[in-house]
């Protein structure tokens, strides 16, 4: 493989200068250099053509040795030396200090095609971030990461991307409960895509040492690399540059909404300067819509990382960001006026993302109390939020409720269980529906076009991904593919796949995996 290799970060900005895996206190410096574990007996399991093709990789590379022992962390590639990034953060609302990429490590930056990517081995061993952690990856966490990255880009949501999939031929020990009852489980590496792995955390230890020198120096790298549209030098860059991190932000949040997705970690750590996700760890699709929801085991108490916070949470580390950019703009007006007009701003993207989900083309300054009542009669019956959508744009105008309340039939987990005065609130706000669908000038078959091309038919809910896992430790591995087959298309009908247009099943309603999942991996 001939990488066109750009090395920036590590040629720009300083380095740890102790050059072992140890686990450590880093100071005045953005990475340390690491050397990735030497995987006993690497196997491909599934490769990304579409991200080889962005990396400059052929069709015929990925199947090569090389190939694999590069992206399994085996063999370094030539000019390049592998680091992990320094970084702190806040965990589930408290500051925990010196974090970095502990099982994370960072093989090297390309250009292809004029753009930029840092390529990231998450899984290959140890870094002096590791705290009491090996550092390694297990297959079931590896597969879903490697799914998921892939899934959210074809549903339109700024996301990391995952090149590769590979088991290490080496076990690995996990307490996937954390209850005390650990395991030797299968270990894999997947190989993860990004202009870069700058998180909030990056410039938040740098502000908790007052070392300003160096919080300078990273923001300055970042805007020249990645935000070329601010020029200059002042401190009118730094607030541009924390205005396109909050806006970028805002986006993706208000993606991770449209179609149902519960990140499970919003930590500051885990969260990119670039606004696109980062981290999947205990990750989920709501299946019912529950606002309270969320997939981690850890968060579960509190619920801080529930669907319905996400956006309070994606403020809530905003402020900690302008608070570690404060020293070098040393104004609060400017700052404060950006987090203010995030959540205002939200509010009118919200409402905007959700009549385009309802197949509002003439918006009205009303439809916040339609969208207000679908959310409130959603819950009162269990209702499968992506079948509800997908089936929603089948009413027409012309259809009485009743015939609505049919059509979205299919969207209830049990509708013949649903009590009288529920049914009734699902007859008043479809009658509502179907009204404000006759003040619309489009015809029918183009609205559903519209919602179709919206609101995903398929997205991988976690029993998908656990069938995809149970597969595998068993060394089939069709599933895998299948499931990426399928999400590279999600709006789209796909008859061949029409298995996997279903509700959740019964048995996974409580299955380790499908329903909660801890941060073990």
């Amino acid at each position: 493989m001939q990488l066109n290799i750009k090395n920036k970060f590590t040629t720009e900005l300083p380095s740890d200068n102790i050059e072992s895996n140890e686990t450590r206190e880093v100071s005045n410096a953005c990475y340390s250099y690491v050397t990735p574990r030497n995987p006993s007996n690497p196997k491909l399991l599934h490769v990304s053509v579409e991200v080889a093709n962005l990396l400059g990789i052929s069709i015929e590379e990925t199947k090569s040795e090389e190939f694999l022992n590069v992206f399994s962390g085996k063999k370094i590639l030539d000019n390049t030396k592998p680091y992990a990034m320094c970084y702190a953060g806040h965990q589930f609302g408290h500051w925990a200090g010196q974090l970095g990429d502990g099982r994370a490590i960072n093989l090297t930056e390309i250009e292809h095609n004029n753009q930029f990517y840092t390529i990231q081995l998450k899984g290959a061993g140890s870094t002096p971030y590791s705290r009491r952690a090996d550092g390694l990856a297990v297959l079931r966490s590896s597969i879903r990461e490697h799914l998921c990255s892939e899934a959210m880009f074809y549903l339109g949501v700024p996301t990391t991307r995952s090149l590769s999939l590979i088991l290490t031929g080496d076990d690995v020990l996990r307490d996937m409960l954390y209850d005390g009852n650990a395991d030797y489980e299968k270990g894999a590496v997947v190989c993860r895509v990004a202009p870069s792995f700058i998180r909030f955390g990056s410039f938040e230890i740098f502000a908790a040492r007052q070392d300003i020198a160096n919080l300078k120096l990273l923001a300055d790298f970042t805007i020249k690399h990645y935000f070329p549209e601010i020029s200059g030098n002042s401190k009118e860059n730094y607030i541009q540059f924390f205005k396109s991190v909050a806006d970028s932000t805002r986006e993706m949040i208000v993606h991770w909404q449209r179609v149902g997705f519960v990140h499970g970690v919003m930590n500051t750590d885990n969260m990119s300067v670039h606004g696109i996700t980062i981290d999947y760890g205990p990750y989920g699709w709501l299946e019912d819509y529950n606002p309270n929801w969320t997939p981690n085991t850890t968060d579960n108490e509190h619920k801080r990382y529930r669907f319905g916070n996400q956006p309070e949470i994606a403020l809530w580390n905003l402020y900690q960001l302008a608070n570690a950019l404060f020293p070098l703009i040393e104004e609060a007006a400017p700052l404060e006026a950006i987090l203010n007009s995030f959540q205002n701003q939200y509010e009118m993207d919200y409402i905007n993302m959700m009549q385009d989900k309802l197949g509002f083309v003439l918006k009205s300054k009303d439809d916040f109390k339609i969208i207000s009542e679908l959310e409130n009669v959603l819950q009162l019956s269990e209702t499968d939020l992506t079948i509800f959508f997908r089936e929603l744009a089948r009413v027409k105008k012309e259809h009485s409720p009743g015939c609505g309340i049919a059509i979205i039939d299919d969207a209830f987990y049990n509708p013949s269980e649903i009590k009288k005065e529920v049914l009734k609130a699902w007859e008043h706000w479809i009658k509502k529906y179907i009204d404000r669908l006759q003040k619309e000038e489009c015809t029918n078959e183009k609205r559903k076009e519209n919602m179709n091309a919206i609101n995903p038919k398929y997205v991988l809910r976690n029993y998908m991904a656990q069938l995809a896992i149970d597969a595998a430790n068993k060394e089939d591995y069709t599933i895998i593919d299948e499931l990426y087959t399928l999400l590279k298309n999600p709006y789209k009908e796909q008859p061949q796949y029409e298995k996997w247009y279903v509700k959740r099943p019964d048995w996974a309603r409580e299955k380790v995996g499908c329903s909660m999942l801890s941060c073990s991996s």
